[in-house]
C-alpha cells in the first residue's frame, strides 16, 4: 500500500500560499485636521480669555485697536498686565490663520462641498468679529455684560467649528434621524438646558470677583441668588442627561448613548469643579479649570446633538411605490 508522501514526507515542497489582502487605505479628508485645529484653538481662546480676566490684564492694553494711544503694540510701561492682554489679541491672528486655512481647503477641494465652505466662512468671520466684541469690551472698561457677550461668541465659534470638524466625516445626503421623536425632543431639551446653565454662568461671573481689573464694575446682581440659579440649571442639566442617557440605552442606540455618557461624565467633573470653587471663594486655578470645563461640556452636548442623526454620501434614491394590481375581470362560467 502506497501511503501519501505528503503526510509522511511534511517537507514537500507545497503550493505558496495566496498573498495576504492588504485593506483599502482610507483617505483621510485633507480639511480634517485642520478643522480640529480650529476646533482646539477656538476652546484654547476661552482659556486664554480666562488667562487675561484672572490676572486682572483686561486693561493691560487700555485702548482699541491700539494697544496704548501711541503704539500698536506693548510697551514696557504697560509691565506684565500688557504682555498678557497683548498677548491674547495676537491669538485672534492665529486663529484666523487656521480659520482662513480652513476656508481655502475647502474651496479646492473637489467636489467642491458647500456646506463646509458655508461653514468655514462662518467661523472666519466670526473671529473678526469676536475682536472687534473684545474691542468694545475694552472701551467700555469691561462692561460685565459685553464682557459675557464676548464669551457667548466663543461659544458660537465653537459651534460652527465643531460642525465643520464633523461635517468631515459624514456626506451631504440629507439627514437621517436614528432615533424616535421622543428621544429627539428629549436631545434638544438637554441642549437647551446646557445653553442655559452656560448663559446662567456667564451672569454670575459678571456678579462676583475676577472682574479683569480693580476698577471694573459688577452687574449689581445678588451673587449667592444667581448661583442658586445657576447650580439649579446644572440639576437639571444633569437630570435630563441621565434620563437620555439611559433611554438611548433601551432602545439599543449605542453611538447615541456613549455620547451621553461622555456628555455625564464631563458634567460631573465640571459640576465638582464649580462646587469646590464656590466654597473656596473662587480660587484662580480652579475658575480658569472651570472655564474650560465649560468649553468642554458645550463641546459634549454638541457631540449628543451630532450622534443621533446621519447624513449619507449622496441624497438616497426615492423608494418606488408599488404598482397597482389591475384586476382581470373573471370571464363568466
Amino acid at each position: 500500500m502506497i501511503q501519501d508522501t505528503a503526510v509522511i514526507h511534511p517537507w514537500v515542497p507545497r503550493a505558496a500560499p495566496a498573498p495576504l489582502r492588504t485593506m483599502p487605505k482610507v483617505k483621510v479628508p485633507a480639511l480634517r485636521p485642520i478643522a480640529l485645529a480650529s476646533l482646539i484653538a477656538n476652546v484654547g481662546l476661552i482659556v486664554t480669555g480666562a488667562a487675561v480676566r484672572l490676572t486682572d490684564s483686561g486693561l493691560g492694553c487700555p485702548t482699541w485697536p491700539r494697544c496704548t494711544d501711541g503704539s500698536y503694540t506693548t510697551t514696557s510701561a504697560m509691565g506684565v498686565h500688557g504682555v498678557i492682554e497683548f498677548g491674547n489679541r495676537l491669538l485672534t491672528f492665529v486663529l484666523g490663520a487656521i480659520a482662513l486655512a480652513c476656508l481655502v481647503v475647502a474651496l479646492l477641494d473637489r467636489p467642491r462641498r458647500r456646506r463646509q465652505v458655508r461653514l468655514s466662512a462662518a467661523v472666519l468671520l466670526g473671529i473678526p468679529g469676536q475682536g472687534v466684541v473684545g474691542g468694545i469690551t475694552v472701551l467700555t472698561h469691561l462692561n460685565p455684560w459685553v464682557v459675557g457677550l464676548h464669551f457667548l461668541l466663543s461659544m458660537a465659534l465653537i459651534v460652527a467649528a465643531y460642525f465643520l470638524w464633523r461635517s468631515t466625516y459624514e456626506g451631504d445626503g440629507t439627514p437621517i434621524p436614528l432615533v424616535a421623536p421622543p428621544l429627539r425632543h428629549l436631545t434638544a431639551l438637554t441642549v437647551l438646558a446646557s445653553a442655559a446653565v452656560i448663559v446662567l454662568g456667564v451672569v454670575v461671573t459678571g456678579s462676583g470677583p475676577h472682574s479683569g481689573d480693580n476698577g471694573a464694575k459688577r452687574n449689581g446682581l445678588d451673587p449667592a441668588s444667581i448661583s442658586q440659579a445657576h447650580a439649579d440649571a446644572v440639576f437639571l442639566l444633569i437630570g435630563l442627561t441621565i434620563a437620555l442617557w439611559f433611554a438611548l440605552r433601551a432602545v439599543g442606540a449605542r453611538t447615541p448613548a456613549r455620547a451621553a455618557r461622555t456628555l455625564f461624565v464631563v458634567e460631573m467633573a465640571q459640576g465638582l469643579i464649580g462646587f469646590v470653587q464656590y466654597f473656596t471663594h473662587l480660587p484662580v486655578a480652579l475658575v480658569a479649570a472651570h472655564m474650560l470645563g465649560s468649553a468642554l461640556v458645550w463641546t459634549a452636548t454638541l457631540s449628543v446633538l451630532w450622534s443621533i442623526r446621519e447624513r449619507p454620501a449622496h441624497p438616497q434614491p426615492a423608494v418606488p411605490e408599488p404598482a397597482a394590481v389591475v384586476q382581470q375581470p373573471v370571464p363568466a362560467s
